[in-house]
């Protein structure tokens, strides 16, 4: 069994912000001892719901850290950034991690950061696959050129060019539209399945991707798509439902809340409870949350979820413990509780590195 941490740095009003970047690295740090094979950072704008803007800045801070673990983004959107720009960070990142990185690419859920780069969202899809493959010839070819829809390049050398031969292992999120799935396998690209999709649809994605890469005569194995789930382990159940449950909730009533600016800001600034006394639709509830998207519960519980999704193909356990202002102490001894009491029933750690 392989396994992978998952965060996109959460930062509720009156958190340190700082702290929670140094808190974010002590959850790899611990994940790398506990044999976890990679770590996950999210990349959002403009919004409390994550401080990943610099995914891949601050995967760099965390490999100056660590020694094994693998660093994936999860994901990048190159639609918001000049892929030259990308193509360079992320082998500069490789570099500096002596090979460690996993590229996820995804083209974003949130209007608001594609209205706050000025780019539109009517073209997502082809700039989406014109950016990678940009990033990807750059990766790969000296002297790139490229005459595209949206970018020309002219005899363009990649410094420094990437430690990975080829390149970096490429994971697509193709969590909602059939083209950007059938982009991932027409490329040999891998999948990975996002946290925030539920695990009925998502198992269904997994099947799919592996059946459709089989019909084009490729070979991608679960155990090298990252299944990512909202997790938490504690004593008892009602423990750990106790801990998770304001902490689950704040996730949902920043998605909500962040929706409601449709003309431009952002929430940053302002206090979401003012909102929550207002507001005239309920969001999404714990329970759904907890019933559809998530492992939350006491060993027992989380083995036999465990298994349940091992049984329906998936091989690659994503986690994300560190839920909207959870208290590290917590997030470090639910990671300690479920090497201790879960991993050993469900699979020994796959270990990278040496």
């Amino acid at each position: 069994m392989k396994y992978a941490l998952f965060t996109h740095v959460p930062w509720p009003e009156d958190s340190d912000h700082v702290k929670l970047f140094a808190q974010a690295a002590d959850e790899v740090k611990l994940a790398e001892d506990l044999g976890f094979s990679s770590a996950w950072i999210a990349e959002h704008h403009f919004s409390r719901y994550s401080m990943g803007s610099s995914s891949l800045m601050l995967a760099s801070y965390i490999a100056g850290q660590t020694k094994r673990i693998r660093l994936g983004t999860g994901v990048l959107i190159p639609t918001l950034h000049h892929p030259i720009r990308l193509a360079e960070d992320t082998a500069t990142m490789d570099a500096v991690s002596g090979g460690r990185l996993d590229v996820g690419f995804g083209r974003g859920l949130f209007g608001y950061e594609y209205n706050g780069f000025n780019v539109s969202s009517e073209t997502s899809q082809e700039r989406f696959q014109e950016s990678i493959n940009i990033i990807q010839g750059l990766w790969t070819t000296p002297e790139f050129s490229y005459d595209g829809q949206f970018y020309n390049l002219n005899k363009v050398s990649l410094v420094p060019p990437p430690v990975q031969s080829p390149h970096p292992p490429i994971h697509i999120a193709a969590t909602r539209t059939p083209a950007t799935l059938d982009y991932c396998i027409s490329q040999g690209f891998n999948l990975c399945i996002a946290v925030v999709q539920d695990t009925k649809p998502a198992i269904a994605l997994l099947h799919r991707f592996v059946n459709k890469a089989s019909e084009a005569g490729l070979d991608r194995p679960t155990s090298e798509v990252p299944f990512f789930r909202y997790f938490y382990v504690a004593e008892t159940t009602e423990q750990a439902r106790r801990d998770t449950e304001a902490h689950v909730n704040w996730i949902l009533d920043i998605m909500q809340y962040r929706s409601t600016f449709v003309g431009g800001g952002s929430e940053v600034y302002h206090r979401m409870q003012d909102w929550i006394d207002t507001r005239t639709e309920p969001p999404t509830s714990y329970d759904y949350v907890y019933d559809n998207r998530a492992i939350i519960g006491d060993p027992d519980y989380c083995i036999a979820k465990i298994e349940e999704l091992k049984s329906q193909g998936v091989e690659y356990f994503g986690v994300n413990f560190a839920m909207g202002g959870l208290s590290p102490d917590k997030v470090l001894k639910s990671m300690e509780l479920f090497a201790k009491e879960v991993m050993p029933h469900v699979g020994q750690p796959v270990r990278v590195g040496v």
